[in-house]
């Protein structure tokens, strides 16, 4: 056989696949469609935890205990910088209310009233496992001006079912009222003054508090005794996930 005619031969066969691989490839419908994949749903399960709460002072009651769940990327309070307005109601009336409108707050469950000296008290949370958050608890030593304590920004995602974590959290001043202890200042039993002041006559920062100076201890318009003193831990709370 003719090389020149086989090789011409062997060209064409290879066209005419070429051209019916081409065809092969083109549709009837020129639009081309895949079934949608949806995934399964994801059924929200519960998340419990318990907060336990115990008052280490000797003489001074604290505020029903606020229990705040936050996004990850805010922040109740943080040393050195000045307390919000909702920071500032509670360390100085111990009314927590005004912390649900605090930037990235989803949730804020009261104790069921004033703590006191040596009490404890047990604080149940349920969320679902898509929200679980940050946590904080905050209340007011409520025989001073303006001291609080509490933790601020614990992530519950690092508690396992049946683990605890305990935190011995120190008094904090809200730095937004001064310490004068004077008669018509305190809202708490050892005087039955005045709460919430929107003026500002501190450092206006919050700080480590530290600690009252009574009648006792030679402050003349004291109203406060050496009873109402406090050493740091003035709180025990601990956080079980109990589920």
């Amino acid at each position: 056989m003719n090389i020149s005619k086989l090789n011409v031969k062997t060209a064409s066969l290879a066209a005419l696949s070429a051209a019916a691989l081409l065809l092969g490839g083109c549709s009837d419908n020129d639009h081309t469609s895949s079934a949608a994949i949806t995934p399964p749903a994801v059924t929200p399960t519960m998340q419990d935890y318990t907060i336990n709460i115990t008052n280490l002072t000797a003489n001074q009651p604290m505020s029903p205990i606020a229990v705040v769940t936050h996004t990850t990327d805010s922040v109740l309070w943080s040393s050195g910088q000045s307390a919000s307005l909702a920071l500032e109601t509670l360390a100085e009336s111990g009314d927590a209310s005004g912390l649900t409108d605090e930037t990235g707050v989803t949730d804020l469950i009261r104790g069921a009233g004033v703590l006191m000296p040596g009490a404890s008290e047990a604080i149940s949370l349920s969320l679902d496992s898509t929200s679980v958050a940050d946590l904080s608890v905050l209340t007011m030593l409520v025989n001073t001006n303006d001291a609080f304590t509490g933790f601020s920004g614990y992530d519950l995602s690092e508690l396992a079912i049946g683990e605890s974590q305990v935190f011995r959290v120190i008094a904090y001043d809200a730095g937004t009222e001064a310490n004068d202890e004077a008669k018509g200042t305190i809202p708490g039993p050892a005087d039955g003054g005045e709460g919430f002041n929107a003026a500002r006559n501190d450092t206006n920062k919050v700080h480590a508090h530290p600690g009252v100076i009574s009648s006792d201890d030679g402050l003349s318009g004291s109203v406060l005794n050496a009873s109402h003193r406090f050493d740091n831990p003035v709180l025990l709370i601990k956080v079980s996930r109990t589920e």
